[in-house]
């Protein structure tokens, strides 16, 4: 039986297994997909016996990404814009393919589930850190008219622009945001973790067209709530892209699989709202 984990820390919550348990009985397939906690020192040891012992793949979670990223022996196209990894792929003779699937994750979640066009769509995305670095090249490939990056330290964001190099990219602070009527606005950062608004004024979170907050719960999210109260009425949590982009990473591992994400989404949120 084909042995699959998720690297983390913390981990005993993570939902991954459930999907991926999910997604091996839609196509008819047998694994053990297992939870494995680790720290930045022990990170790679942990990797490299995982995979030693006959690991078939793994996921990597926060905060060891951009460590996964510089463990690897290759990278595809979107982890290198990315800077991070989140999916690795055994090549043989020790070596690794290190992925990133949340980018795709998302743009699935947003097209395919929520029916959101991004083709010649403004996307605003708050944030600067590594969950805005692994989607903004997925959203530009999809024929996004612009996308706004904003951050509480406009340097930060700048950063970010400049190392992506792309014309449609701008880069603002939070309070020096205009956000485009009928925009896509996604939340990257982890305020909704701590409970925290972002300060931004409830007269331009209003001009959004639809808000999506990357983190998901059994109830509406801090930023959520937030766009919900300045008047917007298209809102959605991150569970959608969770998912996606675990099938991304399944489909990686079992090539030509055919899944029913949708399926699973619907099984997790009734299994998170109790």
């Amino acid at each position: 039986m084909a042995i699959f984990t998720v690297f983390g820390n913390p981990v005993a919550h993570s939902l991954s297994p459930q999907i991926h348990q999910a997604f091996a009985q839609q196509i008819g397939v047998e694994l053990n997909y297992t939870r494995s906690l680790t720290s930045a020192s022990g990170f790679s040891r942990a990797v490299a016996k995982f995979f030693r012992s006959g690991g078939a793949g793994a996921n990597v979670t926060v905060p060891f990404k951009q460590q996964a990223f510089e463990l690897v022996t290759y990278v595809t196209t979107r982890a290198q814009l990315a800077g991070a990894v989140n999916t690795l792929v055994p090549l043989g003779y020790g070596q690794l393919l290190g992925d990133n699937t949340d980018g795709i994750g998302l743009v699935r979640d947003l097209q395919k589930n929520l029916q959101q066009t991004l083709a010649n769509r403004d996307v605003v995305v708050l944030g600067a850190g590594g969950a805005a670095r692994g989607v903004i090249a997925p959203l530009i490939e999809h024929g996004v008219a612009s996308l706004t990056i904003a951050n509480r330290s406009r340097e930060r964001a700048a950063n970010l622009v400049e190392q992506m190099a792309d014309l449609k990219l701008r880069a603002f602070t939070f309070k020096q945001l205009t956000i485009p009527s009928g925009a896509i606005v996604i939340n990257a950062t982890s305020a909704s973790l701590t409970g925290h608004e972002i300060p931004i004024e409830n007269n331009e979170l209003a001009n959004a067209g639809c808000v999506y907050d990357m983190v998901y719960g059994a109830q509406p999210t801090a930023f959520m709530q937030q766009a919900q109260q300045a008047g917007v009425a298209t809102v959605y949590d991150g569970l959608g892209m969770l998912v996606e982009q675990a099938g991304a990473a399944f489909q990686m591992w079992h090539e030509g699989a055919k899944l029913d994400t949708q399926k699973v989404i619907q099984k997790l949120r009734e299994t998170i709202s109790g």
